[in-house]
């Protein structure tokens, strides 16, 4: 009887462990500053190609000028002698801290300037990965504010019921998808892109990102 019991008592136990919805992380934007800066400090000790490998997502894409899986690209690429530098300026991250952009500028060992925009994914473990990253050459450094700005997007009302608590022994249903930080990323055919990350504000989309790259050489 008291084994029987004890076996009940375990059967609850995982029912509400199986029930359980999925952890929710605080859309911080300073988590995302420190991954970005652990990004650069391993580029800086490791090698640049190495730190972009370690720190991408499995279906990361990049731009070369076209549109390439990072991880394939970057498979067995040499390192340069010395690393970019960047540092993030602006940091956006949606209502569930799930997702994240960061823009600011770069500089190389030579000298030269441009900028970058980053897209941040938190994977099921809480560490973030990016999931795409670009920028472009400039001639002068974008202009910088003088502290970090992060900012968090509105929370979009779900629809009713999406949150409603599973049936005892039902299979968890996944959370629905929260798109309160949203982007975009369109290349042509002469490798011009665009790339667009929008924020929700309450009852629409602000444009928070809007980077337009010429085809090499334009």
């Amino acid at each position: 009887m008291k084994a029987a019991r004890a076996a009940l008592i375990a059967a609850s136990l995982l029912g509400l462990v199986a029930a359980r919805p999925p952890m929710r992380y605080q859309p911080d934007p300073s988590s995302v500053f420190a991954a970005e800066i652990a990004f650069n400090r391993l580029a800086r000790d490791k090698g640049q190609w190495t730190a972009f490998r370690e720190t991408a997502a499995d279906d990361a894409v990049m731009f070369v000028p076209q549109r390439v899986m990072a991880k394939q690209w970057l498979k067995g690429r040499t390192d340069p002698p010395k690393p970019v530098s960047w540092t993030p300026s602006v940091i956006h991250v949606s209502c569930d801290g799930n997702l994240a952009a960061s823009t600011g500028n770069w500089r190389r060992p030579d000298g030269s300037v441009g900028y970058f925009t980053t897209i941040w994914r938190r994977e099921k473990n809480g560490a973030w990965k990016w999931v795409l990253d670009h920028g472009d050459t400039l001639a002068a450094p974008r202009e910088a504010p003088e502290f970090l700005v992060g900012k968090v997007a509105t929370c979009k009302r779900r629809e009713p019921g999406l949150g409603a608590r599973p049936a005892p022994g039902a299979k968890t249903p996944a959370p629905p998808a929260d798109d309160s930080l949203i982007w975009t990323a369109d290349v042509a055919a002469d490798g011009s892109r665009h790339v667009r990350v929008r924020a929700w504000n309450g009852s629409g989309y602000d444009v928070v990102i809007d980077d337009k790259v010429a085809a090499p050489g334009a």
